[in-house]
């Protein structure tokens, strides 16, 4: 992937923050049953613990959704308030942290986030995106974001627990959102789709930043990715017949491309809550949610989550 010329940062992060700070207050539109029901984006996906997950999802009035599973039932939805353009991004780096990223009306990154039971307010993080964000954490306090900039490069912001850094272009001409796992400390894999319609992948190894190598398939929407344990990788992506396909890293290889089926109208999102687990979320043919998972032995059939 050859690197496009970039804007400066003092542009990209030079943006309107009133445009999501005004709706991001206890706005509730009313007649609106809770919950997403039909999407008008495709969901995220996140995991702090053994049998958690977190799913964020943006209802066609453009407010995000959130319940979470226990390991034994699905929390009612709850609204979060103001108005994302695109597809959300879910990241977490510890128990009871959840992190929520968006694009705002104003193209800006918005942020909130739960700890400890208490949902914090939206904050802009500035920036010009192109669609969704794509989030993962590599230790407690940790968190990096990837968007897709104006000038279609991939952008870069971190939180060390203190204070967000400025952002950094890496490069790159991408042509959807950006997916980013991370398997290990210092370590994150940063996917996106390319001019070719192909997977590009590159890899911060905690020195330096990997030159981008292409994975192959034909994609139709932005990757998700996933890793659930040390050197495993788990991509996602929809292909051209609207199927999910999945191809993953072994600490050595990747892996063929596999069909895994359904009929998707998004982007996938995936996480996993242990070895040996995967659970991925798509929109389907009907704009509802639902969910594949894999046990360590098989993949479950496609399950339609109550709305």
């Amino acid at each position: 992937m050859s690197q496009l010329k970039t804007i400066p940062a003092s542009q990209f992060d030079a943006v309107d923050e009133s445009s999501l700070q005004a709706a991001a207050g206890s706005y509730r539109a009313t007649g609106i049953t809770p919950g997403p029901g039909v999407m008008a984006a495709a969901p995220a996906v996140a995991s702090w613990g053994v049998n958690r997950l977190d799913i964020v999802g943006v209802a066609t009035d453009q407010q995000p959704w959130h319940r979470s599973w226990d390991g034994t039932t699905w929390s009612a939805w709850d609204v979060q308030g103001g108005r994302l353009s695109g597809d959300p991004a879910a990241s977490t780096w510890g128990s009871g942290r959840l992190d929520v990223f968006g694009r705002g009306g104003d193209g800006a990154l918005w942020h909130k986030w739960l700890d400890a039971g208490t949902w914090h307010a939206w904050e802009s993080l500035g920036g010009r995106l192109v669609g969704g964000p794509g989030a993962a954490s590599w230790s407690s306090g940790r968190i990096d974001v990837f968007v897709l900039g104006t000038d279609r490069a991939l952008w870069h912001r971190s939180f060390d627990g203190i204070s967000w850094a400025a952002w950094e272009s890496l490069g790159g001409v991408l042509t959807t959102s950006p997916s980013v796992a991370s398997w290990g400390p210092n370590r994150l894999d940063v996917f996106g789709r390319g001019q070719d319609n192909q997977l590009w992948h590159r890899a911060w190894t905690g020195s330096q930043w990997s030159a981008w190598e292409p994975l192959g398939g034909v994609l139709s929407s932005a990757p998700g990715a996933s890793a659930q344990g040390l050197n495993r990788l788990d991509v996602f992506v929809r292909g051209q017949d609207n199927q999910l396909w999945h191809r993953s890293w072994d600490g050595t290889v990747w892996k063929a491309w596999e069909a895994l089926g359904g009929g998707l109208t998004s982007s996938p999102s995936a996480a996993s809550w242990g070895a040996n687990r995967l659970d991925v979320f798509i929109r389907g043919n009907d704009l509802r949610l639902w969910h594949k998972w894999w046990d360590g032995t098989r993949w479950s059939a496609w399950v339609q989550e109550p709305a």
